[in-house]
């Protein structure tokens, strides 16, 4: 295992699509939403611990998750858990943690990966990640890896790339953010497109290189910070500069603009659990389609349905065909599949007629 091999988790967003089982209190990343015994952050930990040393995977979240991390994640020290006081988007929390891994680490590879994805092959995983610290180690490399699209998705963002012969390392040519369903059809037919995983892998110096000259402003806010990074004083400079940090997120700020950015064609199955039906795609179903968790479900004549509930509770269900069926302790959600993208706007009614902590 190499000691330059250092991992970031992305691991403070609230997962409000997935509400709510998903709360401010206890987002999905914390949540076992697949049934599989272990949460998400846990899966995620454990899979990067096999080519990282657990020392060096470093979890960025919200201050309120501070316990929660070390409750999920006993192994891991304080000094490992970066806590933001304020939600800035993905680039602050990237270039904070580079900041202090490159301190500690002048050789540091670092990968940037989201807490809560869901990933099948975990031998391919971990062959793609090797194969990618290699060749971002002593390069000016940044490298993403690219899922194969199987359908003209239109909630993920695309990648376009050349495709030199006899290389698994493709220079990058645009990046397109979830575009509409012909666009993306129109880029499967093409042939040369892949899914943005949002996973990344580069020399904590290059990155921090790319900062300064893409996002110099952010840059040097961060910059004042040197003399107290991996120290007991570090977290009062982030509380009293992060929320100066532009809310921006590193794809746009930094990837969509930077040279020397390549993919890598991921050979690992993947999916963002971004919204229930995402999750129905990857967990197994009854010979009515009815996709079970957390539940001990009776059906009658009821088809396609996603039940979720707390602590094996027992669900019976007669005529409903293509509803999702969701609680925890304070709410139960019964609503049509095909509304799912609209969970989001209930959540936040119901926080305003019942209160913040139905949220």
């Amino acid at each position: 295992m190499n000691n330059n091999y250092y991992a970031i988790l992305m691991a403070g967003g609230v997962g409000s699509r997935f509400w709510p089982v998903s709360t401010a209190t206890c987002p999905k990343q914390f949540q076992d939403v697949l049934g599989a015994g272990e949460t998400l952050v846990q899966t995620t930990f454990r899979r990067l611990a096999s080519i990282i040393p657990r020392e060096n995977i470093y979890i960025l979240t919200n201050k309120n998750y501070n316990e929660v991390v070390k409750e999920q994640l006993p192994g891991v020290k304080q000094e490992q858990i970066v806590l933001e006081p304020v939600m800035r988007n993905t680039a602050p929390s990237v270039l904070l943690a580079a900041m202090k891994i490159n301190q500690k680490n002048k050789d540091a590879v670092m990968m940037v990966a989201p807490s809560d994805h869901w990933i099948q092959g975990e031998q391919q995983f971990t062959k793609d990640l090797e194969f990618a610290f290699e060749a971002a180690a002593n390069s000016e490399k940044l490298i993403t890896l690219g899922i194969n699209p199987t359908f003209p998705n239109t909630g993920y963002g695309y990648i376009k790339y050349d495709n030199p012969p006899n290389s698994r390392l493709m220079p990058v040519k645009a990046f397109t953010e979830k575009p509409d369903f012909k666009k993306a059809e129109s880029f499967l037919a093409e042939g040369n497109y892949v899914w943005n995983a949002g996973i990344f892998i580069w020399s904590a110096n290059v990155i921090l290189q790319n900062f300064e000259k893409l996002l110099p402003e952010m840059y040097h806010l961060f910059a004042k910070g040197n003399p107290v990074w991996n120290t007991e004083k570090e977290q009062d400079f982030i509380d009293e500069n992060y929320h100066k940090a532009h809310k921006i997120s590193i794809d746009y700020g930094i990837i969509e603009k930077a040279e020397n950015v390549f993919m890598i064609p991921a050979s690992f199955k993947w999916n963002d659990l971004g919204t229930w039906g995402s999750l129905q795609e990857q967990l197994p179903q009854d010979i009515n389609e009815n996709t079970v968790i957390n539940s001990r479900f009776l059906s009658f004549e009821a088809e396609g349905n996603i039940i979720r509930t707390e602590k094996n509770k027992v669900v019976i269900i007669e005529g409903l065909k293509d509803y999702i069926v969701l609680e925890n302790d304070l709410v139960l959600v019964v609503m049509p599949k095909k509304n799912e993208q609209g969970i989001k706007e209930i959540r936040e009614k119901v926080m305003k007629k019942f209160g913040d902590k139905l949220g």
